[in-house]
């Protein structure tokens, strides 16, 4: 499913804690004493000039005050709601660990899953038995046609959500195999075959000539390395095998879609019979893969890159069996080593955290084992927390704002001079078929099949994700099931799907600074009204207009609307290509910009959906006398309470990351490359041609 989201916090989260993807990066909330969890005067600069650097006028004291901690890679307001959320969970978790007869089902899987993960020792002393079974059976493989039943099973063991911050089928050894709603028929979910298998954040890692790249490339071989000596390899033959995955993961890399590519949905959907997968790779026993992993029956799947597929038979045919059974060994270490004893967690920590990432010590445990237990049995811990945080009026709450981005989104499609009637009407059509999911699922999912023992870590975590991966293959061949959710209950985070054409907002965003009923309008529609917005413009964007409303690949659009629309975004994408994530004072050559195609989508999202939560609160203000509250207007308040939720600071080389293979922009520009095209900024603040938050030449699609 192509989640749309409203911002890049599975990076975020990757980079603070290698664990659950699904929530922002994290600061203890006793760490910022002095401003508070919503809006704050205090975090502003106002000794700067909002005309020249809104950022620094919205977020300048609070970026002064507030050091990146030692344990994160990134941190910002998002990072303190998803902190609080933490708490909160850690306190569930705390209280239904004790080994109680009394706890109920559902408190004894989160219990015993916790328990077992925060139990270092006990994790040590069992040193690699949780996986020797699996060395084992590589070890003995005699013939490269064994090699589709070995990857089946290693696809079966999963792996640990949210290990890394990459792409999901890179967590799978060479290649993805998952389920997802068919491009042309939206109703029916088929499987999916994709790329994958790689261990460095993106195909791009293995080619850039930059010197930073080129010096990760040799600090990921001999983190490689350093995991097969822990394995019991001497070091001598742990740098050959070393070398060996990284010829064979630059070879997956070399055939791997660009993210940029991946953009174009037609790009990555191509439907064919079972028959012709095989033809694709015939020295891959396809059918004995899709029998060992349990797949059901099918005929016909969506081979999203078939060039992938080609490319690895001829890998299988070149590579000699020892090769592969030297990358199934790592790919099996590298999927679990954050539940292996101490030195593997640590010495992955060292490369994905701190060489990646920046950052400089990992996490408390009882934070990590959290994350972890959101991650594998999400649903079961979200009743807890929805129960103690959740309530009816929130939803009520948020389904008024959406209304009213709805009919803010309705007027301007109206409007717009560029879309011709035939597309208006269909984009009517479709916004009127977008469904709200708000807080969390009607239906909660039933773990009650998974073993949970209170002293096996890793065993709990293989079990789970065994259950999940599996969960996900029996859909195939069934109908589409909109009432599921992509996001557990307390992620800080909302998305958009474009083959379920639905606005999904889980209840941990539903929260100060996004949404504080102490607070007035200004700052609520600059907030979760701009999270909405931005939602809701990802069905009309660069590849929510070629998907229907019934979520079908449609391009209901004209020649001419297409025409029109990629000349304005042409706008963003020149404007966004300008930013400079990273400067390298040495030498420009290698500063870091953003990639201005990469970040179009959301760039576009940003841009329109604070122009309709605008909209949407001049319809709420309309007849009222304006208050000024603190010394500014409503529509000042607006801006500011925009400009408050991307207060973020981050470490260098996870803006490296995030600008090279994240579609989302960094904080600070997605505030000022936003109110930089808006005259409503501008008029609110009194702000000159000539200003640096003026723009000549202004980027206007919504």
């Amino acid at each position: 499913m192509r989640l749309m989201i409203i911002f890049g916090l599975m990076l975020a989260a990757t980079l603070a804690a290698s664990q659950e993807p699904k929530s922002s990066e994290q600061f203890a909330s006793d760490e910022m004493p002095n401003l508070s969890l919503g809006f704050s005067i205090r975090a502003m600069d106002t000794t700067a000039n909002p005309c020249q650097d809104f950022y620094q006028y919205a977020c300048g004291t609070w970026m002064k005050e507030n050091d990146i901690p030692a344990d994160k890679s990134t941190w910002g307001r998002f990072g303190q709601l998803d902190q609080q959320n933490l708490e909160i969970l850690h306190g569930i978790l705390e209280k239904v660990s004790a080994n109680d007869p009394k706890r109920t089902p559902i408190e004894q899987e989160i219990g015993d899953y916790y328990a077992a993960c925060i139990d270092r020792k006990a994790i040590d002393k069992k040193g690699l038995a949780p996986i020797q079974a699996e060395l084992d059976s590589i070890a003995q493989l005699k013939d490269k046609s064994q090699l589709a039943a070995e990857i089946a099973r290693l696809h079966n063991l999963g792996a640990i959500s949210g290990l890394h911050n990459f792409r999901e089928g890179n967590l799978f050894a060479l290649f993805l195999f998952d389920s997802d709603a068919d491009f042309k028929n939206a109703s029916k979910i088929i499987a999916v075959v994709d790329q994958g298998g790689l261990g460095l954040p993106d195909r791009d890692y293995y080619f850039n000539d930059d010197p930073t790249a080129q010096k990760q490339r040799e600090q990921y071989k001999q983190h490689v390395q350093n995991m097969f000596q822990l394995l019991g390899d001497k070091p001598e033959v742990a740098a050959k095998e070393a070398q060996t995955v990284f010829e064979i993961e630059s070879a997956l890399a070399a055939a791997s879609m660009k993210r940029v590519d991946r953009r174009e949905p037609a790009n990555v959907y191509h439907k064919m019979t079972t028959a012709e997968l095989a033809k694709l790779s015939p020295s891959f026993h396809w059918n004995e893969y899709f029998k060992t992993v349990g797949a059901p029956e099918f005929k016909e799947l969506n081979v999203a890159v078939p060039e992938f597929i080609q490319k690895m038979q001829a890998l299988i045919e070149e590579q000699p069996l020892e090769n592969w059974k030297t990358y199934l060994r790592w790919r099996l270490v590298f999927n679990n080593a954050v539940l292996l004893p101490s030195q593997f967690s640590d010495e992955d920590f060292n490369f994905y955290n701190r060489t990646l990432g920046g950052q400089k010590e990992q996490e408390p445990r009882w934070q990590r084992c959290t994350r972890l237990t959101d991650g594998a049995l999400g649903e079961a811990l979200g009743q807890e927390y929805v129960g103690e945080t959740f309530g009816k009026e929130g939803k009520e709450r948020t389904l008024k704002m959406i209304q009213a981005l709805e009919d803010a989104l309705k007027d301007d499609i109206t409007s717009v001079s560029w879309m011709t009637d035939a597309t208006r009407q269909a984009a009517l059509v479709k916004l009127a078929a977008i469904t709200n999911k708000i807080g969390y699922p009607e239906h909660w999912r039933d773990y009650s099949s998974v073993k949970i023992v209170r002293e096996d870590a890793l065993g709990n975590q293989q079990r789970a994700d065994s259950f999940e991966f599996r969960r996900e293959l029996q859909k195939i061949g069934k109908d589409l099931d909109k009432t599921e959710w992509g996001m557990t209950p307390p992620t800080v985070n909302a998305y958009y799907s474009d083959k379920e054409n639905n606005i999904n907002f889980p209840a941990g965003i539903l929260q100060p600074p996004f949404y504080d009923n102490a607070m007035d309008d200004g700052i609520n529609f600059g907030g979760i009204g701009a999270v909405i917005g931005h939602e809701l413009t990802h069905g009309f964007d660069d590849e929510g207009h070629k998907f229907d409303g019934q979520g079908n690949l449609r391009n209901w659009w004209a020649p001419e609307d297409e025409k029109a629309f990629n000349q304005r975004t042409q706008c963003l994408v020149d404007e966004y290509s300008n930013f400079v994530s990273v400067k390298d004072d040495k030498d420009p050559k290698n500063d870091v910009h953003l990639n201005g195609k990469l970040t179009l989508g959301e760039n576009t999202a940003d841009n329109g959906g604070l122009r309709l939560a605008y909209m949407a609160l001049m319809h709420e203000l309309a007849g009222k006398e304006p208050q000024k509250i603190d010394g500014f207007t409503p529509q000042q308040r607006f801006f500011l309470g925009y400009g408050q939720i991307w207060c973020n600071k981050m470490r260098p080389e996870a803006a490296r990351q995030l600008a090279l293979t994240n579609p989302h922009s960094p904080g600070k520009f997605r505030v000022i490359g936003v109110v930089s095209n808006m005259p409503e900024f501008q008029q609110a603040f009194g702000c000159k041609k000539g200003d640096a938050m003026v723009r000549e030449n202004a980027c206007h699609v919504w």
